[in-house]
């Protein structure tokens, strides 16, 4: 998509890149086959486009990654179930105890 812009009397196009684009130029300077110089030229964009983008996708990477495996956060409702059962149960013990001495 092409917007147009008016700067200072000038009228500028300004081109905007689908997500699926940005992805294929970053993900092709991570490979670094060719230089961020080469993959700007072969896609026609500047070459600190390409920089950020591959930040952009190192960034990113890591958060892809992170909370699938390991223990489940118990929720605040669980916890709280499970503390109520727990005192119950700790209830019970002690009629039980009073009940046996005495």
């Amino acid at each position: 998509m092409i917007e147009r812009l008016e700067v200072m009397g000038e009228a500028k196009t300004r081109k905007i890149h689908s997500a699926s684009f940005k992805a294929k130029v970053g993900l092709e300077a991570l490979r670094e086959g060719q230089t961020v110089n080469q993959i700007a030229q072969a896609y026609g964009v500047h070459p600190t486009q390409v920089n950020h983008w591959k930040r952009e996708i190192q960034e990113q990477a890591t958060r892809l990654f992170e909370g699938k495996r390991g223990p489940k956060q118990a929720t605040e409702h669980s916890d709280r179930e499970r503390l109520s059962g727990e005192i119950g149960r700790l209830k019970m013990e002690l009629d039980w105890l009073k009940k046996s001495q005495g």
